[in-house]
């Protein structure tokens, strides 16, 4: 199997990535089946305990898809806890400046290799499966740490941000951008198209991969003509969508057949038997 930063480091790859806000080891199982790259269990915005992580994580065994965690914040002793439930990276939040990047990359890796985690890894290394000493050698070849570019203080820095050491990735979190750029939602407006641009330029000058939300085809087509190479969604809101898809079938009474005195009388839909 091909682990998720080893297609990272291909740059004639593009991935899919899947963000599970919805606590369901099911969920995960059902994604990771489907050919997604990556799943991020989301601690930030979703109700993933740390149990149900766990369950999650552990669904994502004998597929290619790496189970990742969006972590609360920039905290070390998360970022130990969720990478001992077998984790096999972390997007981190709020990224603003140098000093960010080099606290998220030390809070993954263990002492000796730029790093300060905490080792204990009584849990994560039947993840891969290992014993626990050899899941400490290896790891980190394999762990990826990706950072969300969603404040004007991350765009000002930008140049600074990608010139650190062990960015494995980045995400433009659009809509949390044009928030705090005072203008939430308006993906057309100049500025937030001035701040996109940069932050893109910035990522491709340094060889990192750039990823975006695409909850259709089209958004997908968008991101890859800008040079992105990962493309987001989220479950809940494609399990919505989806529902709301087969919830208007319903209300097309000429798409459907219609029954008169026990006699199917076909409109415009042929159902096969």
């Amino acid at each position: 199997m091909t682990h998720f930063k080893a297609k990272l480091a291909d740059p004639a790859k593009r991935l899919s990535m899947h963000v599970n806000v919805i606590p369901s080891a099911v969920t995960t199982q059902a994604i990771a089946a489907s050919g997604a790259d990556v799943v991020v269990i989301d601690r930030e915005h979703g109700a993933v305990d740390y149990g149900t992580c766990h369950a999650m994580i552990a669904a994502t065994q004998g597929t290619e898809c790496a189970p990742v965690v969006r972590v609360s914040d920039i905290n070390t002793a998360e970022v130990k806890r969720v990478l001992d439930l077998g984790a096999e990276g972390i997007i981190f939040p709020l990224v603003r400046d140098v000093e960010d990047v080099r606290l998220a990359v030390s809070s993954m890796r263990y002492p000796g290799s730029m790093g300060a985690r905490g080792f204990g890894p009584f849990i994560a290394h039947s993840r891969w499966p290992s014993d626990m000493m050899t899941y400490a050698r290896t790891i980190e070849d394999r762990l990826t740490c990706g950072i969300l570019i969603e404040t004007v203080e991350a765009v000002a820095n930008i140049d600074a941000i990608v010139a650190e050491e062990g960015i494995d990735y980045m995400i433009l979190a659009a809509f949390d951008l044009s928030a705090t750029m005072g203008i939430p939602g308006q993906f057309d407006h100049p500025h937030f198209v001035k701040a996109c641009a940069k932050v893109e330029q910035a990522a491709r000058g340094a060889g990192i991969p750039l990823g975006g939300i695409a909850m259709t085809e089209q958004d997908a087509a968008e991101r890859f003509a800008h040079g992105y190479r990962i493309i987001a969604g989220f479950d809940v809101l494609h399990l919505k969508a989806k529902v709301a898809q087969t919830a208007a079938w319903t209300r097309r009474p000429d798409s459907v057949h219609t029954y008169v005195s026990g006699t199917a009388a076909q409109h415009s839909l042929t159902v096969p038997h």
